[in-house]
């Protein structure tokens, strides 16, 4: 039973009352039936004036209540000269326009965050308390390869790829760089918010690719050219006492000049080798720039296949070729161009090395060309992915590790975008935008 409704049946019952009395007065005595009348009618009014005003109160306060169930922090009231009413009212007044200002407060911030996270070139992933996807920015999108709609719902684990799984095991605080493509370098920290009061994670990713690169490339100039030079001081010196030393291999006896001669010129030999070594490394950082000129690509992976055809037919490799489109001239330095294109060749024979196929692959993506070199060959380990263009690292008993250093060099001279992408034991491909 409501409040209003006691009162009503109290008021009633009281009335009741009076007109009991009444009745009996008009009975007995009749004289006082006037007064008791009076007195009857200004209860009453009373009554309903306070009633009025008590329930007045009330609905006051079950209209704002509804005010701000509906989340409308526009509607104020005024003051009506009731003392204890007006001080609800100045209260109730108070308190919607510091909910407007919070709530405008929050929305300018919101606006703006989602402004910076949408032009961020940082990718952001937050997740819900279920440690699902809630949203990520465009940034971050490009980074998974799919959409926000895609994602959003779905843990990392589900989304089955490398990057994503790398990116799950990522714990709180911790921060990681993960290899993204081939040779992209990606920064990736987990961290966690407040929100409700209960804590929810958040992954930020920044792309380190160039800054790292730059700073390897300073890094291994400067170690190549001090090598460069000792070696070559050493090895020029040690050249000249050498070829001086064999024009006394007459004054040796004869028993012993042969083996004299032969020693020297074996130690020679392995000196010219070393300035040879050095020299391959210092050609990595004396590239000259880029003479571009149109060039038919399509030609020239012809032309090197052409010269590699003995040494495929000696390993039973077979050349495919899948031309979607045929590639437009492209400006480059050919010669350039040759030799970051033999090194991909190269490796691709020496990943096989026996019984595989190589795919060449062409077309084109919007207004960019791409080549895709496709190997069957034992795929890369996720040790070697984690390497892959770095200075000096090498998979193979004799490499020198300045190979993919070299065509990196070339390609991003020529400003031409690439990734070298491969599932262990499975095909690999490395893909040349331009």
């Amino acid at each position: 039973m409501s409040l209003r409704l006691k009162f009503i049946l109290y008021l009633i019952f009281v009335h009741l009352l009076f007109a009991g009395v009444a009745i009996y007065l008009l009975l007995q005595h009749r004289i006082w039936l006037l007064a008791v009348e009076a007195v009857f009618l200004i209860s009453l009014t009373i009554g309903l004036t306070l009633v009025r005003n008590l329930f007045g109160t009330i609905n006051l306060i079950n209209t704002g209540a509804q005010f701000i169930n509906d989340g409308d922090f526009t509607a104020r009231f005024r003051e009506v000269g009731q003392k204890e009413l007006d001080q609800l009212v100045h209260i109730y007044n108070k308190m919607i326009d510091h909910l407007r200002d919070e709530r405008l407060k929050l929305q300018e911030q919101n606006y703006f965050l989602d402004k910076v996270l949408t032009a961020s070139p940082s990718g952001i992933i937050t997740f819900d308390f279920d440690v699902k996807i809630a949203m990520v920015n465009p940034c971050a999108e490009a980074l998974l390869q799919t959409t926000a709609k895609n994602l959003s719902g779905k843990t990392l684990e589900e989304l089955h790829t490398p990057f994503a799984d790398e990116l799950s095991q990522l714990r709180a605080g911790e921060s990681r760089i993960i290899n993204l493509m081939g040779r992209q370098r990606i920064r990736c920290q987990r961290s966690q918010f407040f929100d409700r009061g209960f804590l929810r994670d958040f992954i930020l990713m920044e792309e380190l690719t160039e800054e790292l690169r730059q700073s390897e490339k300073a890094a291994y100039e400067k170690l190549i050219r001090m090598m460069s030079h000792e070696v070559n001081n050493s090895v020029g010196a040690a050249n000249s006492l050498l070829h001086s030393c064999l024009n006394y291999r007459n004054q040796i006896q004869e028993d012993d000049r042969d083996d004299f001669e032969n020693a020297l010129k074996v130690v020679i030999s392995r000196t010219d080798q070393l300035n040879l070594f050095m020299r391959s490394f210092a050609d990595v950082v004396r590239l000259p720039v880029p003479n571009l000129q149109p060039c038919d690509v399509l030609l020239l992976v012809k032309d090197i296949a052409f010269l590699m055809r003995e040494e495929s037919l000696r390993r039973n490799i077979t050349w495919h070729w899948q031309l979607q489109t045929e590639l437009e001239n492209i400006l480059m330095d050919r010669s350039q161009m040759e030799q970051a294109l033999v090194n991909i060749l190269k490796n691709a024979l020496e990943a096989i090395d026996k019984d595989g196929n190589i795919t060449i692959r062409t077309g084109s993506k919007g207004r960019n060309q791409f080549l895709i070199i496709e190997d069957t060959g034992c795929g890369i380990t996720a040790d070697a992915r984690a390497n892959l263009f770095t200075p000096f690292f090498s998979t193979k008993k004799d490499g020198k590790g300045i190979g993919l250093t070299m065509v990196q060099e070339i390609l991003d001279n020529h400003k031409f975008d690439f990734s070298l992408e491969s599932v262990p034991n499975s095909s690999t491909q490395f893909i040349i935008y331009f």
